[in-house]
């Protein structure tokens, strides 16, 4: 719901940030690759109850996931690097709640599951209507900047890394983090099912069977 808000807020200054790192030696899949082995951490440190370096790791993670953005934009953007930032992406996402399962199965077990039930429904909605739409050659104009067409909803990237923050910062509330976050996805999905097949149906009926 707020990525492109603070998309467009934080661009420069990761621009002006990642002109430091702009060497011969790094590349943006580097970058990419560096910051997913930093958000594994976040795995171990989260089943050993350590919050506080878990969420150092991920907001690490975050930091790395938009400079490497910042470094291909400067560079050119390939389908590769949109396709290994994307894939790790998701897999850092559904690591987080499995850490904080790991940390306590019996209070987190279900709760977390219900999160990563609910990551599937948006991840799969997003995924499928980005191969969709490239297909259409639809517009992006919220997100010109990605490798592909980004479907918005309720919960996108922010709300989700606010999610593991809070819940670092309060782990105890992770149960009901989880469920009302898990039930936000779902909505989330809904929205994106219905809009991206209505999206896609009227495409299909086009003249020409492309976006305009």
């Amino acid at each position: 719901m707020f990525d492109s808000y603070l998309h467009s807020r934080l661009k420069p200054a990761l621009n002006r940030l990642v002109s430091v790192v702009d060497q011969p030696g790094v590349s943006p899949d580097k970058l990419t690759l560096l910051g997913f082995a930093i958000g594994v951490l976040a795995l171990p440190l989260l089943a050993l109850q350590w919050y506080g370096a878990a969420l150092v790791a991920i907001v690490l993670n975050r930091l790395f996931d938009g400079l490497d953005g910042a470094l291909a934009r400067r560079r050119g953007l390939t389908d590769a690097g949109g396709f290994l930032d994307i894939s790790l992406d998701f897999l850092f996402y559904a690591l987080v709640p499995f850490g904080f399962i790991l940390a306590d199965p019996q209070q987190n077990a279900l709760a977390g599951a219900w999160l990563l039930f609910a990551f599937i429904g948006t991840g799969s909605s997003f995924l499928a209507f980005a191969a969709l739409a490239q297909k259409h050659r639809l517009d992006n104009p919220g997100y010109a900047h990605k490798s592909f067409y980004y479907l918005g909803g309720l919960t996108e990237g922010t709300e989700t890394i606010a999610l593991f923050i809070l819940s670092c910062l309060l782990p105890g509330a992770f149960v009901w983090l989880a469920w009302i976050f898990g039930a936000l996805c779902w909505m989330t999905t809904l929205t994106r099912v219905w809009s991206g097949y209505q999206t896609l149906k009227r495409m299909d009926h086009s003249p020409s069977g492309e976006g305009e």
